[in-house]
């Protein structure tokens, strides 16, 4: 074990907390960006969630099972929450939450409509940093609703950059950082710029909030004893909380010399603004907007004391200077005689220190300048994006005790889902566009975080498979929309890839995969149980997270009645066995049990595999196209959707090789696996060699047989068809002049190619799955190249362009894909980056320059950022690939 006087401060503290020797990730930044608009806010009884609780409701409604702010802080149950909040002089009202269209309002969805950047941060938090930029002059909130209702869904959206709020860079640039002394001793700096030539004031309104639990009667598990906040000596808050004990909040004066002044009030409902009733005390949540912005003096509590406080600081910065304001917040248990003494920048010099050795000890030494901010970006955007989320499903659907009971339609969403109980950091794919969970985005996000926390990484997958996430039938949740919606399956593929991780670094945790492993084979049951109806070994999953890409929504019944076989619902089966393959002989090295398993696995695969090449003659592969298409099976008939798009590339990553070494151990496998091959040979033909003549062979399992993969890969690597510039496209470009259209009862279903954002509102219309370039398939795609490649050998060449006359290895191809990929985010020798589009500041202004937004898709003949605008969770993949090339 090593010598924990020689291991970085970072991973000392990430030791202690995983072994809860020390809660170093008590506090972290888990507040939501949006509360607002989420269904668990959503007491409806049409589902309207938008409509139920818009933008404009949130500075007055107190919410019922969660809390938000500006590039917040808070304990890992939500408790007490730390937020910015700003006016500007001209704003129509207080900005404390980021703003964005709702999907109604927006021509391509929902989409949050400020600027902001995830700077930095550590695992356990111990330093972290982000940006804001706000602008001086009025924030644009009816121009931008306006403009996006004007137009199409054939026009880009309008954005703030769009309305000329930063011109002549009349804005603040808004820096958070946070800095941990200790467990519960938080020291927080504000640095605000001014970018523009003039003075500009500036209001700053640094606010605590006690999340409120004490209005909704019996809550499982929280406090219903009305917290306080109250005046303390000096500029100093005290905070008293039945659970969390009492903590002390300080607030230096401003660099400039200004003092601040504090507000308080209750975090209650104003009744009288929303719904024209009295309110029940006269304190309400929006006090302090109304103070600020409309000079209400009396809506504040003169009494010094609420469960909402700020510290407000009246600033005027001069044009191209800076003022910082140092704050803390900590137990009261930690003796501070002068919070704000040298320590206090010592302590942040220090975290700043330890991050930048943590990232070094992370293999980050080895990056190119551009790699390495690429890289610390990706791993920033993904840390910050953890988020507490709250949802007592039973709770939810009946309503709170004294509180007026939901109508009945209410309860009708995931009215299965009475276990669900989740009270938990999670993380989120984006914490404003999706500030909820998404099972497969969140295996992905894993896979990125085992590089940096391993043991967060390990505790999210297991987390989705304990029985207040995972429903008693075996089904893992999708997302809070509607938890029986289907994802793909690749929590086992995530499992086995951070644990190989591991393995690398001589950490073999059996332990994890052994916990993981029981949970997924009452989640593969489901599987085979619901989602392969005649069973045939052919699955039709439903959407599958490919929201938009088929000829219909595939999460519904099909306008032509009959079932869809898909080729890329059954490719995820196969690659859920492979990996519960990999996992059962892994553990059978060490208990035998498990070969009976890993018998069972391999036998499934290859009917699955026999299935999708030979259901009906030749399966879901045409032998005309060479390429894998859904079925339609309507009275009997079967017909190929003709479809080209990444469905059909969804059977390549259905492959592993298992190496003798791992096999030869295990009689009992190996008698099975011969006894199965010489009595099914028709089934057994897709099993491959590399050298059957020798005692010792490794075995590749794969959907694709050798011919298939060449004829295959022509699509894939083609610059007409399915390779862009910045990686794989979702659909082939090929359906631009020549989309593909399905009539039924006399109505046309087609399928075009879409490069950005779609033109359907098919699932809210801001995911579009119709050509754009999205990193987690091609991750996969990428991955499975190398196993081919590795298997194959410098033996199997391919055309990378095809008709290029150029023959490289699959594994070439696999890299020159990432550096394709990876080529999104660097800079050229103009600084432009693709996924920032034509916008000319992040190439030329030196205070965007080195700011990398992470979308959810990029368009793929341009490299712009589509989408959600902060989806690190698995665009943070980029990382990955970075960091394998280096390796290779």
């Amino acid at each position: 074990m090593a010598d924990p006087n020689q291991l970085p401060a970072e991973v000392v503290r990430l030791l202690e907390d995983s072994r809860r020797e020390q809660f170093w990730k008590l506090w972290g930044p888990y507040l939501s960006e949006r509360q607002w608009g989420t269904v668990r806010e959503d007491y409806s009884e049409d589902g309207d969630v938008w409509k139920y609780f818009p933008h404009d409701h949130a500075r007055s409604r107190t919410y019922r099972w969660g809390e938000d702010g500006l590039l917040g802080w808070t304990d890992r149950f939500g408790r007490l929450c730390f937020s910015l909040a700003l006016w500007n002089g001209n704003d129509p009202i207080l900005k404390e939450r980021l703003f964005g269209l709702t999907g109604p309002q927006g021509n391509h969805g929902e989409d949050v409509k400020e600027l902001y950047y995830y700077l930095d941060s550590t695992p356990t938090h111990s330093y972290a940093k982000a940006l804001y930029k706000y602008p001086q002059a009025e924030f644009p909130y009816d121009r931008l609703i306006q403009e996006n209702a004007k137009r199409s869904r054939t026009e880009r959206e309008y954005e703030l950059l769009d309305t000329g709020v930063f011109h002549d860079n009349a804005y603040f640039d808004v820096f958070v950082e946070y800095a941990k002394n200790s467990i519960q001793d938080t020291l927080i700096r504000v640095t605000i710029a001014n970018r523009g030539k003039q003075p500009a004031k500036l209001q700053v309104l640094p606010t605590l909030t006690f999340r409120n639990t004490w209005s909704w009667g019996a809550i499982k598990e929280e406090c219903l004893t009305r917290p306080s906040i109250t005046r303390g000596p000096g500029s100093t808050l005290r905070l008293k909380h039945d659970t969390m004990g009492e903590y002390t909040f300080a607030a230096a004066p401003a660099s400039s010399g200004a003092e601040p002044h504090f507000l308080f009030t209750e975090n209650e409902t104003n009744t009288e603004r929303l719904y024209g009733t009295p309110n029940h005390q006269p304190y309400v949540k929006d006090a302090f907007h109304r103070v600020v912005v409309n000079g209400e003096t009396s809506a504040a509590n003169p009494a010094g004391t609420g469960t909402k406080a700020a510290a407000w600081y009246d600033l005027e910065i001069p044009g191209g200077e800076s003022v910082t304001l140092d704050l803390r917040l900590t137990d009261q248990s930690e003796t501070l005689t002068n919070p704000f003494s040298e320590e206090f920048s010592d302590t942040f010099d220090r975290r700043i220190a330890e991050a930048e050795e943590f990232y070094q000890s992370r293999n980050h030494s080895q990056l190119a300048d551009q790699e390495r901010l690429i890289a610390r970006s990706a791993y920033a955007g993904l840390l910050w994006s953890k988020q507490f989320y709250n949802l007592v499903q039973v709770e939810w659907s009946k309503g709170d005790p004294g509180q007026v009971a939901p109508p009945p339609g209410h309860s009708v969403r995931n009215a299965d889902w009475s276990n669900l109980f989740n009270r938990d950091v999670v993380s989120m794919p984006d914490k404003w566009e999706y500030p909820y969970y998404c099972t497969w985005d969140l295996a992905f996000h894993t896979v990125s975080l085992a590089h940096v926390d391993p043991p967060l990484a390990q505790q999210q997958l297991i987390l989705f498979l304990r029985e207040w996430y995972m429903h008693p039938n075996g089904q893992i949740p999708a997302y809070e929309w509607n938890f029986c919606d289907v994802n793909p399956p690749v929590h086992a593929w995530a499992a086995w890839r951070i644990y190989r991780l591991e393995w690398m670094e001589d950490q073999r945790n059996t332990a994890f995969l052994e916990s993981v492993f029981q949970k997924l084979l009452i989640n593969f049951t489901w599987w085979v149980n619901r989602k392969d109806p005649d069973d045939n070994n052919l699955f039709a999953g439903g959407f599958l997270g490919l929201d938009n890409i088929g000829v219909f929504d595939r999460s519904k019944p099909l306008p032509t009645g009959g079932t869809l076989k898909q080729a890329d619902g059954t490719a995820w089966m196969a690659f859920y066995c492979i990996h519960m393959l990999s996992i059962a002989i892994e553990l059978a090295q060490k208990d035998r049990v498990y070969e009976d398993l890993a018998s069972k696995f391999f036998e499934h695969f290859v009917r699955i595999v026999h299935a999708i090449n030979a259901f009906c003659g030749s399966g879901l592969w045409n032998k005309e196209d060479g390429f894998y298409y859904d079925m339609l099976e309507v009275d009997g008939r079967h017909e190929p959707l003709r479809v080209r798009s990444i469905v059909g590339f969804m059977p390549l990553i259905a492959t592993t090789i298992v190496p003798a070494e791992s096999t030869n151990n295990l009689p009992a496998f190996q008698n099975r696996l011969q006894w199965f091959v010489k009595n099914y040979p028709l089934l057994s033909q897709h099993i491959t060699q590399n050298n059957p003549n020798a005692n010792a062979t490794h075995r590749l399992l794969a959907i694709t047989s050798r011919e298939h993969l060449e004829r295959i890969l022509r699509y894939m690597f083609d610059e007409e068809e399915f390779l862009s510039p910045f990686g794989i496209r979702s659909v082939s470009k090929y359906h631009e002049k020549n989309p593909y259209v399905y009539w039924a009862n006399g109505v046309p279903y087609s399928v075009d190619y879409e490069p950005g954002e779609g033109t359907t509102g098919m699932f809210g219309g801001n995911s579009n799955w119709r050509g754009p370039v999205w990193l987690p398939i091609n991750f996969l795609l990428i991955e499975s190249l190398r196993i081919y490649g590795k298997f194959y050998g410098d033996d199997f060449k391919v055309e990378f362009p095809t008709r290029s006359g150029n023959r490289i290895t699959l594994a070439e191809a696999a890299d020159r894909l990432s550096q394709r990929i990876i080529s999104l985010f660097k800079a050229d020798a103009t600084g432009r980056r693709p996924c920032h589009g034509d916008e000319t500041r992040y190439a030329e202004d030196p205070h965007w320059k080195d700011l990398v937004l992470f979308n959810e898709y990029f368009h793929a003949e341009t490299g712009r950022g589509c989408g959600a605008s902060h989806q690190t969770g698995w665009t943070a993949l980029v990382s990955d690939l970075i960091h394998i090339r280096r390796q290779t």
